[in-house]
């Protein structure tokens, strides 16, 4: 869960941003027609297209994040695993860990630098640049640590514990398309 969490504070990093764009409500409500109401309906219809946004962006990550070890492990007895099937995604588990654990500690030294820059008087945006773009890398390494997790967890799984791991993530974006 702890790789969902971090997924999804990296989808809202990067939506943010470009949310944040949308200048619309940046207008005076009495700027044009319909003022204040129009604005109100439209800051309405922006959450709801960022909410189908995040689902659109979610939902093929959904299916790797089943396959996470952790998520795996966690689903140990409905699955029916083996013994060696828990030792080998113990094992990746750790492995991911280690290397996701050490992605995080470099994003958050790089955001944290990015910061700094940003609270400069001149606006350093070379600085800026320069840690924005270390921070991206090391959350694309943390991404890559639970990808590759899961990818190598799925590979220990039966035919038929995909399957239901395949049906868990199906139902799930049945309820989804449902909201």
């Amino acid at each position: 869960m702890k790789s969902f969490a971090l997924i999804t504070a990296t989808v809202c990093l990067i939506a943010v941003p470009l949310a944040a764009q949308d200048t619309t409500l940046l207008r005076r409500p009495g700027a044009r027609p319909g003022g204040a109401m129009v604005q109100r309906e439209m800051g309405r219809r922006g959450d709801d297209d960022m909410m189908a946004m995040m689902r659109e962006m979610m939902a093929p990550i959904m299916r790797i994040v089943a396959y996470t070890p952790d998520h795996l492990l966690d689903h140990k007895d409905s699955l029916q695993l083996t013994a060696d099937q828990v030792a080998k995604l113990t094992s990746i588990h750790n492995a991911a860990k280690a290397a996701h654990d050490a992605a995080a500690a470099d994003v958050k030294t790089h955001l944290g630098a990015a910061a700094q820059a940003f609270q400069t008087a001149a606006g350093d945006t070379t600085a800026l640049r320069a840690h924005f773009d270390e921070a991206h890398a090391a959350m694309g390494k943390a991404h890559w640590a639970m990808l590759s997790a899961a990818a190598r967890s799925r590979a220990v799984l039966t035919d038929a514990q995909r399957q239901k791991v395949d049906a868990w993530v199906n139902a799930m974006g049945q309820r989804e398309h449902r909201m």
